[in-house]
């Protein structure tokens, strides 16, 4: 009988595919770092417990295009400053990827709040455009003049704050406790620059980052990096505290039914 794909693969095959896992060479990408300040009370709001917010009320704007073989792929990230304990990072609201590839491992393994979606980033000459989009709106927008190169930072841990979970099978909770994860990333910088633009967030009801307003921008740069992470669980989660936030993983239909805050004047 022909071999059937589908069908268990013996122990040798499993061990072929965790080597070949381990040797996998450095993929670099290009992109977009955005950081400003934004609302505090915002920040705040969107950080479920036993995450607190960090020092500064920061939000972050990563969007990159990745070197894989065979296809490029384009990866977001909007993320908060948050702060664990002692240890201080980023909580991320949404990840979008170009590829389904991409969202698998992010979301089963390590709990990433990753979502298909359009992620692009274009240059001519010095002028630079970079974006995310997703049900038509392109909800973060960064623009901007390349203006100097930098000096390349010394490799440095960053570490994102994720909740792995899994809604219940009867729609009430969780099958299991959910659990936090520390995702600690080594990033390595070939070339790094300055660039002076503006970040563009537009309403969507899907992905409402437009709730954490550009007060101060800090920094604009375009890099080219590559990294390697490692996650690990370091606690086990209140359920009733993360079950208010669990739709900031899915395109829950009744956000539709979410108005634009009202902002003073």
């Amino acid at each position: 009988m022909a071999r059937v794909r589908y069908g268990a693969r013996t122990e040798e095959e499993i061990a072929a595919t965790r080597t070949a896992g381990a040797r996998l060479p450095e993929i670099w990408s290009t992109g977009v770092v955005a950081v400003w300040e934004t609302d505090p009370d915002a920040v705040a709001a969107v950080l479920p417990p036993p995450l607190k917010p960090a020092g500064s009320p920061l939000a972050r704007v990563n969007i990159s295009i990745v070197d894989l073989p065979g296809q490029p792929l384009g990866a977001g990230s909007f993320a908060v400053a948050a702060a664990h304990g002692t240890v201080e990072g980023w909580y991320p609201l949404v990840m979008p990827m170009t590829q389904e590839r991409a969202l698998t491992g992010g979301r089963e393994v390590f709990g990433e709040p990753k979502k298909l979606g359009e992620v692009t980033v274009e240059r001519d000459g010095s002028l630079l455009s970079a974006s995310m989009r997703r049900h038509g709106v392109a909800f973060v927008e960064i623009r901007g003049t390349i203006t100097a190169e930098l000096p390349l930072p010394k490799p440095a841990p960053r570490t994102d704050f994720y909740f792995k979970f899994l809604p219940a099978v009867d729609g009430h909770g969780f099958d299991a406790d959910p659990v936090l994860v520390h995702c600690v990333r080594h990033e390595k910088v070939r070339r790094l620059r300055r660039v002076a633009g503006e970040v563009v967030l537009r309403e969507s009801p899907h992905d409402p980052v437009a709730d954490l307003p550009v007060l101060r921008p800090r920094e604009i740069t375009l890099g080219e990096k590559t990294s390697e992470q490692r996650g690990r669980i370091v606690e086990r989660v209140d359920p009733r505290a993360l079950l208010p936030y669990i739709h900031q993983r899915y395109d829950d239909p009744r956000q539709v039914l979410d108005a634009p805050p009202e902002r003073s004047r």
